[in-house]
């Protein structure tokens, strides 16, 4: 029996169906690149595409908010654009609350795909920012739209070298905008050709220079010619309506070419900030690796008295990154008085606990214990949606300290707070009275045995309070609740927490509640987390004293060494953490210095900064 098809007709469908197979292979790909400047997520953004990034190394992708004191107004920060359509629309609000790498947004917003905690975030420590001399309005705009990109930007801006291509493009951009108009004037007929030719003449060499090195000997000349021509036009009277307009025209694509390479750029620092580096996930493989071929049961080992001792100072560390965990607990050691009274916990995720157990098995701290826990173990399945590990969440809020000052004069406070993974503290450690909470991008530079010595009265948390902020001001960001509106916001980082007072308190079980009630006003569960920390703990918070903490470093470029000196910790804080590459240099060292450079692993991961 013959086929229905001819042989010719099913070679052409083969030859089609590959075609189009190559076709799309080609396409997908492109599609994929393209859908981070159409799909909205320019910066941290938690979808479904950045929950499989994720998985890929990255931090945590997050959403950017933006909350208008008592008023709604479009986002000012656009989708990702492709290079044409570009929307230039620049709204701007007396106040922005933006959440940083952790969790989407909640509430009263204009909800936005955004780029620690992993920016918008609300980042890191105190940094107030006012129009500078060397720094102009559309700087200032940049850094509400996209955060510490502009202030990693403005830092790294590089020299301009090839400044007499720029004059030559800056004079061939008038003479373009005035030649249509000198055109139309017949008595200048001669000026047009001029001009027409000086034009033709700089377009030429532009096209063939890159560099100032490229120009030709006897540009002099040219130079002088386009500016007496430009003179000449300028004298002439012609409509100013038009010369204006084709200036416009000029200017549009330059305009939306610069803003899509800004975009551009801020997304990629987003992603250079939040992905793990290389180098550390080498070194995470590999002691995940070393701890099951050394043989996991011979590896365990009997909790040690001092684990268990409420009597000595416990410190309770949430990490996922090993070298960050090892920095911390070195600096502690090094400068505590009594290494021995220290006991770290250290809880991680799923994905990180062997690695994290196989490290502080090979590397000991003076005569203080450290017990590696998985928080995985220890979270009931009704009490969050999410059972992941959650570090603490990092929040920038920019806004106008006066309605009398011009809208670019605002200063902005970065906060972090505790996530949803902090309210199982008094679970985990029920046997314990007090203990200290440290965030993993701190260094320790003296004794903290103070911290156990102060009577918190009636409090809970024992934190260093950012007064600059006060609820009153986030009162569109916090929902419906009753406000002590003078109170000022606290910071994770360095806390001192009173765990008899919190369960006497159901402190947790008060998290939950207010979580739920801005989980049914339209609020995301994992960003109603900070909300919902601010409300738990109001009227609950030792202010401790400044001198404590010093912020900022993860993101302000402008602290004084003498502070830096004087400060019992430093909190790197903000996108840019000292193991990053985009790291502040000048405030590294610090950090560096407590690495343990002699460890193998670290050498076989090229793990050097």
């Amino acid at each position: 029996m013959k086929s229905g098809v001819s042989p010719k007709r099913r070679c052409n469908c083969f030859f089609i169906a590959v075609l189009g197979l190559a076709i799309l292979s080609m396409l997908v790909p492109l599609v994929f690149l393209l859908g981070f400047h159409s799909s909205g997520f320019p910066f941290e953004q938690e979808t479904s595409l950045g929950n499989a990034l994720e998985g890929y190394g990255l931090r945590n992708f997050s959403h950017i908010i933006r909350i208008i004191h008592q008023e709604h107004v479009n986002n000012p920060i656009e989708e990702m654009p492709v290079r044409s359509g570009i929307n230039n629309s620049s709204n701007k609000s007396p106040m922005q609350v933006e959440q940083g790498n952790f969790g989407p947004p909640a509430g009263n917003y204009v909800h936005v795909p955004s780029p620690t905690r992993n920016e918008v975030k609300i980042s890191s420590p105190v940094q107030v920012i006012q129009p500078a001399k060397n720094v102009d309005e559309n700087e200032m705009h940049c850094e509400l739209r996209f955060g510490s990109y502009c202030l990693w930007r403005r830092e790294h801006k590089e020299v301009l070298i090839d400044s007499m291509l720029k004059k030559m493009k800056d004079l061939l951009f008038v003479a373009r905008a005035y030649f249509p108009s000198i055109a139309k004037l017949r008595p200048h007929e001669k000026l047009s050709t001029e001009l027409k030719q000086n034009i033709q003449d700089f377009e030429r060499i532009i096209g063939e220079a890159t560099t100032d090195s490229d120009l030709p000997s006897h540009l002099g000349e040219k130079l002088q010619r386009m500016e007496a021509v430009i003179a000449r036009s300028k004298s002439i009277r012609v409509d100013c309506n038009n010369v204006d307009k084709k200036f416009r025209q000029l200017l549009e694509p330059i305009e939306d070419e610069a803003n899509f390479h800004t975009k551009q750029s801020a997304f990629l620092y987003q992603l250079a900030v939040q992905t793990m580096p290389k180098s550390l996930h080498c070194l995470s493989m590999r002691l995940t690796v070393e701890y099951f071929n050394k043989g996991s049961m011979d590896l365990e080992v009997s909790p040690t008295e001092s684990i268990v001792d409420p009597e000595l100072y416990h410190y309770v560390v949430l990490s996922r990154n090993i070298l960050a965990s090892s920095v911390l607990i070195n600096s502690t050691v090094a400068h505590a008085k009594e290494s021995k009274k220290l006991v770290f916990h250290i809880l991680t995720d799923r994905e990180n606990y062997y690695s994290m157990k196989m490290w502080f098995l090979k590397n000991s701290f003076s005569e203080s214990a450290i017990q590696v826990l998985n928080l995985e173990d220890y979270i009931p399945e009704s009490y969050i949606k999410t059972p992941d590990l959650s570090l603490a969440e990092e929040f920038r809020v920019s806004f106008q300290p006066t309605h009398k000052l011009p809208p670019m004069h605002y200063k902005t406070e970065y906060i972090s707070l505790f996530s949803h993974s902090h309210y199982l503290l008094p679970k985990i450690f029920k046997n314990f009275d007090k203990i200290v909470v440290l965030d993993d991008d701190m260094l320790v530079q003296k004794d903290l045995s103070g911290l156990w010595k102060i009577d918190m009265g009636k409090n809970v948390n024992g934190a260093v309070e950012m007064c600059a902020v006060r609820l009153g001001q986030l009162s569109s960001y916090l929902g419906r609740n009753s406000l002590n509106s003078s109170s000022c916001v606290w910071m994770s980082g360095l806390n001192v927490i009173d765990l008899a007072k919190w369960r006497e308190l159901n402190l947790s079980e008060t998290f939950r509640k207010f979580v739920k009630q801005l989980d049914i006003e339209g609020t995301h569960y994992e960003a109603a987390a900070s909300r919902a920390s601010l409300l738990t703990f109001q009227d609950l918070v030792y202010p401790l004293d400044d001198s404590w903490v010093l912020s900022g470093l993860g993101h302000n470029y402008g602290l004084g060494s003498q502070a830096i000196r004087n400060a019992a910790v430093l909190h790197y804080n903000g996108n840019m953490k000292p193991w990053l590459e985009l790291g502040i240099p000048k405030y590294k060292s610090f950090w560096v210095k407590f690495m343990n450079r002699g460890d193998q692993f670290l050498s076989e991961c090229n793990v050097s900064l």
